[in-house]
């Protein structure tokens, strides 16, 4: 459940070319002409302080590469240090993300490890502000949906107790747990779980705060994934989101979206350009939620980006 739209994002970046406009990126000119195009609006696209709104969103997840584009088998062999998922949980997993071949699950999982720094590097901006949230909230028992590789880690580790990563693909681990070190948290502070967000292998009440990026847009039920969070979170908790959204009516970014969907859920393993992500999580039924958007280049259709915090 986290980031893909690599291979859509650069078929499309490859042959088409457009006027560039303003765009704060740090990607190169190309891609700014092309984003500038179906996001006339983005030249105003700044970090601010977030507010709240009720957008639409959607996210591609991270799983986005179909077994065909494979022509190498890649094997783990670390041990697995996974928590053993509750029987609920077992049977959700089996049912949405049916066992694959560990060649898939791990070519896909070193994939994503080394084709998302050009984008954590242009919204790290945004995630900084967001997590420092958790700081003044001195979460100490922290649970992440969909942690992939663990490139959130460096932001709120240091500060938690226990950190709990939810991901379905197991072969996500030892990469979680190497982020994990590299941000000071310690082996037995940090606990891998192979599970789903439909169904979360917590108590109820359990966690100060719930972390999901780039996951709505592909869970099989985002309504109960929501439901699911709220229950984990203690009263007062913070679930902390940064999601793409769909883009507004009448607009090329759009249409654009609603070409690409079908084809975009194949590649991306289920992932929903035109899933109104922010509608959900306004209507989930958290005591409040404050939220901003902006644009990232890097992500091109995959635009707006909705980011903020919801209060159980």
């Amino acid at each position: 459940m986290v980031q893909s739209t690599v291979l859509l994002n650069s078929n499309i970046r490859n042959h088409i070319n457009f006027p560039t406009n303003q765009l704060k990126s740090s990607t190169k000119s190309v891609k700014d002409k092309v984003f500038n195009l179906i996001n006339p609006q983005i030249g105003k696209n700044t970090q601010k302080p977030i507010i709240s709104e009720s957008l639409r969103l959607c996210k591609c997840g991270r799983r986005h590469l179909v077994e065909a584009i494979a022509g190498t088998v890649l094997q783990t062999c670390l041990p697995s240090f996974a928590l053993e998922p509750t029987s609920s949980a077992k049977e959700m997993l089996k049912k949405i993300h049916p066992p694959r071949s560990d060649w898939y699950e791990e070519f896909y999982a070193s994939v994503l490890n080394n084709s998302m720094n050009e984008y954590e590097a242009e919204i790290a901006g945004y995630k900084s502000q967001l997590f420092e949230e958790l700081r003044r909230l001195q979460a100490k028992q922290v649970l992440e949906i969909g942690i992939g590789t663990g490139p959130n880690l460096k932001y709120y580790a240091t500060h938690a107790s226990m950190v709990y990563g939810i991901d379905p693909n197991a072969k996500m681990e030892k990469y979680a747990r190497k982020a994990a070190a590299s941000s000071g948290l310690s082996p037995e502070n940090f606990k891998f779980l192979q599970a789903v967000g439909e169904a979360l292998p917590l108590d109820d009440a359990s966690v100060d705060a719930v972390i999901g990026t780039l996951v709505l847009c592909s869970v099989n039920d985002v309504n109960r994934t929501l439901q699911e969070v709220k229950r984990v979170l203690k009263p007062g908790g913070l679930y902390m989101f940064v999601e793409h959204v769909v883009a507004n009516d009448g607009t090329s970014l759009r249409l654009l979206q609603t070409v690409l969907n079908p084809l975009q859920q194949l590649l991306a393993d289920g992932c929903h350009l035109t899933r109104e992500t922010g509608s959900y999580i306004s209507q989930a039924g958290f005591s409040s939620v404050d939220s901003s958007t902006t644009y990232i280049s890097s992500f091109l259709f995959v635009n707006p980006h909705l980011y903020g915090i919801a209060h159980k």
